[in-house]
């Protein structure tokens, strides 16, 4: 892997691409959690690749690879989320009650909507603990926060979703 990364850094374009693919899936996960639909999330993969091979010289670390990846891949969607707060979309499922007067829009919950309630920085470091099983060192590194930070942002979040769980009457 360091022969890979030293060979990228001195302008190894298929070495670059292997070792871009060895983390790929990843990178879709964590801009999906970001973004929440494929082609966003696609997108926020091209950006992360296309910048992390133009600024492939400033990695330091070669060990933290995944780690400076996942920062770019966050970072880029984070972005398109700022880009695109603009925007709001109206969920077909409510298409048919737009004109209406009155009748109640059907209630309905899913564990992703339930995700919603949480922050970016709670949702993503859920997502590595659970989704990608990232230890807490791990996630600390990634998101560049004190270890102790990382643990009660994510127990802060878990009491977020219970109650977000028990509101619903899910369990």
């Amino acid at each position: 892997m360091l022969e890979l990364i030293s060979r990228a850094q001195e302008g190894d374009d298929e070495a670059f691409l292997e070792l871009f693919q060895t983390y790929e899936n990843d990178l879709y996960r964590m801009a999906y959690v970001y973004v929440k639909n494929q082609d966003d999330a696609l997108d926020v993969v091209q950006e992360t690749a296309y910048k992390a091979f133009k600024n492939f010289g400033s990695l330091r670390e070669p060990r933290y690879l995944k780690t400076w990846l996942l920062k770019i891949a966050i970072s880029c969607a984070t972005d398109l989320l700022r880009k695109n707060k603009k925007v709001v979309h109206l969920s077909p499922d409510y298409a048919e009650w737009i004109g209406k007067e009155s009748g109640d829009v059907p209630l309905t919950i899913t564990m992703q909507q339930i995700l919603e309630t949480l922050d970016e920085h709670e949702k993503s470091i859920v997502f590595m603990k659970y989704y990608q099983d990232y230890t807490f060192k791990e996630i600390a590194d990634v998101k560049e926060m004190p270890l102790g930070s990382v643990k009660t942002m994510l127990y802060r979040a878990l009491e977020k979703l219970r109650v977000q769980v028990k509101g619903a009457d899910l369990i």
